[in-house]
């Protein structure tokens, strides 16, 4: 469930980094380029500053499974 709040997280900084681009994108068309180039970059520093939070959901989930499996064979 950890894994699936994180990967929410980034979806949703992805479409936020996105729409400020194409407002900002069609608020002043002589640098659309630009534009955009910042806010590739600034997309991919979401998903680069995500990758930790969503490793460690990741391990709790994994920790939290094993435990529960453990419970109901052993």
């Amino acid at each position: 469930m950890r894994v699936l709040i994180e990967v929410i997280h980034i979806a949703v900084g992805l479409a936020v980094a996105m729409l400020i681009a194409w407002c900002a994108a069609w608020s002043y068309p002589l640098a659309r380029s630009d534009i955009w180039l910042v806010a590739y970059i600034a997309m991919a520093a979401v998903v680069l500053m995500g990758i930790g939070p969503l490793r460690r959901a990741y391990a709790l989930d994994r920790e939290k499974l094993r435990k529960r499996n453990n419970l109901t064979h052993g």
